[in-house]
Formats: structure tokens, sequence, C-alpha cells
């Protein structure tokens, strides 16, 4: 009932004014196939990073003691990223830890709910609650995961983990509307998958613990620049 009135309420919205902007072009498509507005009114303005802030170039201290670390983060009483963090502990972690006895998943992030808690009593879970910067924490880690079985709209953590340059196996409801064509990320839709994909990264103990395609397709697509530059194109027409 909530979703037939809010689209209704979103249509007439739509019809009176001059441009509906989405966050990704995935769901400005969906938007255009579930109303009868004009299509050339509906379009989008991709989510922005900070690619300054989230830089691999800045110094920074290891938060780990140890340099198998996967690092999931994002908001943690997310009911989406406590599902994520939920299935990547009782399904994937297991299949790793068979190959990498001292592989360690952080979960970074505020407000770690009861569930989320209770995950730090499985041996190589820690659970930080809110840091003080997570970038540390991303450029330090070894694997950064993306483990979303349900996702709308752009995954800043995975645009994040991107822009500094991070291995990342996700699934593909964490990268719906970022278009990734080159596989700078890894994409996993089962259990056994992901963890072989996690493993296999971990195991490039001497390839450089950077992609820099990764960090150059947020900043050509992903940037505030990027981003504004097409904003500031509809509201100059």
């Amino acid at each position: 009932r909530e979703a037939k009135r809010l689209l209704a309420f979103d249509s007439k919205v739509a019809s009176e004014t001059k441009m509906s902007l989405f966050v990704s072009e995935t769901e400005s498509q969906l938007f255009q196939s579930l109303v009868t507005v004009d299509k050339n009114k509906i379009t989008y303005v991709n989510n922005g990073v900070d690619v300054d802030y989230f830089s691999p170039d800045t110094p920074y201290k290891t938060p780990y003691n140890n340099k198998n670390i996967i690092v999931f983060t994002g908001a943690m009483d997310y009911w989406a990223n406590i599902d994520a963090v939920i299935w990547f502990v009782s399904k994937v972690f297991p299949k790793i830890k068979q190959k990498y006895k001292n592989a360690e998943f952080y979960i970074v992030g505020s407000n770690p709910a009861k569930d989320v808690l209770d995950l730090a009593k499985v041996d190589g879970i820690t659970v930080t609650g809110r840091v003080e910067d997570i970038r540390p924490y991303l450029f330090y880690g070894r694997v950064v995961v993306a483990p979303l079985l349900i996702a709308r709209g752009i995954q800043n953590k995975v645009l994040e983990a991107m822009a500094m340059g991070k291995r990342i196996v996700a699934t593909p409801q964490a990268i719906e509307g970022i278009n990734i064509s080159n596989q700078t990320v890894v994409v996993a839709d089962n259990a056994e998958i992901f963890a072989s994909n996690v493993v296999n990264y971990i195991a490039e103990d001497n390839e450089p613990n950077f992609k820099a395609e990764n960090r150059e397709f947020v900043i050509n697509n992903f940037s505030w620049d990027a981003s504004l530059k097409r904003l500031t194109g509809f509201l100059q027409d």
C-alpha cells in the first residue's frame, strides 16, 4: 500500500517539475519504467565522493596487527548492513578460514546492533563500533567486502573503498548503479564464489595492495567535480 501511494505521489511531483534527478542511471531508468511522465524529464546525477579525503596518498597509522584483514564499513544499526555481515560471517568467513587460519574480519561502523556485537564472539571477528577515521581501516585492509544481499541506490561504501584503490569483492546488489564494466571490483553472487575471490586476493601477497584503476574510475565518474559538472549542466538549461 505504501509503495503504491508513494509512487502515485512521486509520479505527480515528477509531472509538475522541470526535471527529476536520481542518484544513478539505473534508478532513473527504473522510475521511467514505472510512470507515464515524459522520459526526458527523468535522469540522474551520480553520487559524489570526496576523492581528496578518501585518498591512498595520506599517511595513516595501521589499526591492525595482522596483514590478512578483511574489512566491511557501514552504519551497523542499518538492517541491510546487519544482514550483510551476518551472512558473511556465517556463510563466507568459515570458508576463508579453512585456507587462511589467521584471516580476520573487521566490522567497522557506528552503533552496532546486538546481532552485530554477538558476531565478535566468533574467532577472528572484530566489531569496532564508531571510529574517528575509517580511512586507516580501509587503507590497511587486505580486502574490502560489500556482501549486501539487499541494496538500493548507490553504495558509497563501495565508492569510498574504490577511491582508495582497494581490492573489493561485492555482491551484485552492492554495485547496482555503479556500472562497473572492467571488473575492477570482483562480483560474486554466492558464498562459495565470494570466499574464493577473497582468498585469491589474500593470496596476491606480492601484488601491490592498490588498484589504480579503481581510484581512476571513481575520479572520472563519481568525484564531486564530475557529478557537479553534470548537475550544473541541467541548471543552465
